[in-house]
């Protein structure tokens, strides 16, 4: 059907999960964009625009069905990932004098909200204009976090065909809360290989630097004079997985395919953007460096560090955050 807000939106039936339940996936078409969602982890299945000549093509890593995301969950393909984006430092955190032990799922630590994150869920879906709206319900103690969480994700398409991606939480308890998306973004399109050498730019002067557990020391490192610095638009190579410290002003990052003339341009109220090059990636199903994360966020092991912006939310407090995906050529 198509709403009043002029996007095209239609669901459909998109298979059952190993234990029967039902998923359905979501398509939302406005301007020149086509999205794909599913109920399933709240996963942006495919993502396709246009290129400079008017050829549309998919640019977010997708996998064609539901067995395919059962069996390869590991990269989060697509993801909405929480309770906690990122990591935890030894699947713990204290919060008003009390420690709360979580479930550890990368060697000692926590990473991306555990063994059952909000990613392995089944969303509620309802239609709303624009686009669809996720929600579900995490229940005190899951994975270890504490608090009745009540979470929900709009996903909609601007005027232009930019994906809006809005997400909302309440607790009954105080707790911790860092939601992401986790789409890995070529912007050459289906099948094209590596998205190494397509042009970036990231509004940062410092990131996070990491342990070898991928853990924030706590310090802050200016991007100058480093391989970090992405200030103005440069070639990616191979070999981040690090948060930058976004300045706040403008958009935090544009990504460029010069050979499609593809742009996405990422806006978001969060702090940070964790950049990751999956060179980790082994060919079950994509190939090193396929896809480009760029996960806006709040900082790693927020939880554990007092000097990072707070990720604490408390009974009478809504957390609301914002990120748009917008989608030119040049």
């Amino acid at each position: 059907m198509v709403t009043g807000s002029g996007a095209a939106i239609r669901t459909e039936d998109f298979g059952t999960l190993a234990d029967g339940t039902p998923v359905h996936r979501w398509t939302l078409e406005r301007d020149g964009t086509r999205v794909r969602v599913l109920t399933y982890g709240g996963i942006v299945q495919s993502v396709e625009v246009p290129d400079r000549d008017g050829a549309r093509a998919g640019v977010a890593l997708g996998l064609p069905d539901l067995a395919g995301y059962e069996t390869f969950s590991g990269p989060y393909f697509g993801a909405l990932v929480g309770r906690y984006a990122n990591r935890i430092g030894g699947a713990r955190f204290e919060l008003d004098g009390r420690t709360h032990r979580l479930t550890p799922n990368e060697g000692r630590n926590q990473v991306h909200g555990g063994a059952r994150g909000f990613d392995k869920r089944v969303w509620r879906a309802r239609e709303v204009a624009g686009g669809v709206e996720l929600s579900l319900v995490s229940e005190d103690g899951e994975e270890g976090f504490p608090g009745r969480l009540a979470v929900s994700a709009a996903y909609t398409l601007d005027e232009g065909g930019a994906l809006r991606i809005t997400y909302r939480a309440t607790t009954d308890a105080p707790t911790v809360l860092n939601l992401t998306n986790h789409t890995y973004w070529n912007l050459a399109g289906d099948g094209s290989g590596s998205a190494l050498g397509q042009v970036l730019r990231i509004a940062a002067g410092r990131i996070t630097p990491a342990d070898a557990e991928s853990l924030p020391t706590g310090a802050f490192l200016p991007v100058e004079g480093t391989r970090f610095d992405f200030r103005e638009p440069v070639p990616v190579g191979a070999g981040y997985d690090h948060n930058f410290v976004l300045d706040g002003t403008g958009p935090a990052a544009e990504l460029y395919d010069a050979a499609s003339g593809r742009v996405l341009t990422v806006t978001t109220t969060e702090p940070g953007l964790q950049l990751y090059t999956a060179d980790h990636f082994d060919g079950r199903p994509f190939g090193p460096c396929a896809g480009i994360a760029l996960e806006t966020q709040h900082f790693p092991d927020s939880p554990n560090r007092p000097e990072f912006p707070s990720t604490v939310l408390r009974p009478g407090e809504e957390s609301v955050s914002t990120t748009v995906y917008g989608f030119t050529v040049r």
